[in-house]
């Protein structure tokens, strides 16, 4: 819903040079199945049929691995709403 987007409390404008954006949003990997690179194939797949040209999404500061990880996969820190910075990539 237009308005609603968790990034605008952060001064992020996505459709800064963007004409879609795609919000991931309560993605995991069960602590059982972890360090098995199932993370690594379960972004990929989300992502490989998408037409956006922006993926965004937030992380736990107190997470700084997770974080990491993103950054990985290419996310940048873009801003923070006071307790999680999103982050953006582009596909």
């Amino acid at each position: 819903m237009a308005g609603r987007e968790w990034w605008r409390s952060t001064g992020f404008e996505p459709n800064n040079c963007y004409s879609a954006t795609y919000a991931v949003s309560e993605v995991m990997v069960r602590p059982k199945w972890r360090k098995q690179g199932i993370s690594d194939r379960l972004h990929e797949a989300l992502l490989k049929e998408r037409t956006e040209d922006l993926a965004v999404l937030l992380v736990d500061v107190t997470h700084p691995k997770v974080q990491d990880l993103y950054e990985t996969w290419g996310y940048e820190k873009w801003g923070s709403n006071g307790r999680s910075p999103p982050l953006r990539c582009t596909p």
